[in-house]
């Protein structure tokens, strides 16, 4: 997967996430809220990932 792909993929979840983390405070449901908790810090992670594949790129295109 290329580096915007895994940019947009990570927002997505981060945005997803972030709306169960909602929906289950909204309901008291700890758990649902913990699993928004873990799919906003994925998407964190592939954005981190495109990030990492951008700057990569970056330094390999200037050698």
């Amino acid at each position: 997967m290329g580096s915007t792909a895994d940019k947009i993929k990570g927002k997505t979840n981060e945005v997803a996430g972030k709306a169960r983390q909602a929906a289950g405070k909204a309901i008291d449901n700890h758990e649902e809220q913990a699993k928004g908790s873990l799919q906003e810090a994925k998407g964190k992670a592939q954005v981190a990932k495109g990030e990492a594949k951008d700057a990569v790129k970056k330094v390999v295109d200037r050698g």
